[in-house]
């Protein structure tokens, strides 16, 4: 039969066949985790829910939150959600395993949660700056080099 293996998913799709893998839900990305994954997804997306209003959708294999930009992200693994969450400045905290800068005035934060007790101050802290972040006008350091 012919076909082709779809290079993102590497799902067999036959010829003729429609296929878009990048198109998923909330559920799909999340149906499979253990119940303290779950309790722990659940609490997370309360809290940014909480924040006010919001998008939240999901693309490929991340669940996005975002306001005018994306602020914050998980990626459902096996073990542990990923979070990448998106601020101004660099944090130093135990909970923070990687840093990347996103762009010239942003920095992702890469954390890993596993339980649900996790997802508490400070964790919920950086998570409302970054919503307020991601609806403010120019950040101050793109306005200092304005004038």
């Amino acid at each position: 039969m012919a076909g082709h293996t779809c290079y993102h998913c590497k799902q067999w799709v036959a010829e003729g066949e429609e296929h878009d893998c990048w198109t998923t839900t909330e559920a799909a990305l999340t149906q499979g985790l253990s119940e303290d994954l779950r309790e722990a997804w659940e609490r997370l997306r309360e809290t940014a829910v909480s924040f006010g209003d919001q998008r939240i959708y999901a693309s490929h294999k991340s669940i996005m939150f975002s306001r005018k930009s994306c602020y914050f992200f998980v990626r459902p693994k096996r073990s542990f959600l990923e979070l990448v969450v998106f601020l101004e400045r660099t944090l130093k905290a135990p909970q923070v395993r990687r840093t990347d800068a996103a762009s010239k005035t942003k920095i992702a934060h890469c954390i890993h949660i596993r339980h649900r007790d996790e997802v508490e101050a400070p964790m919920t802290d950086w998570l409302r700056e970054a919503y307020e972040l991601s609806d403010a006008p120019a950040s101050r350091a793109s306005s200092k080099k304005a004038k």
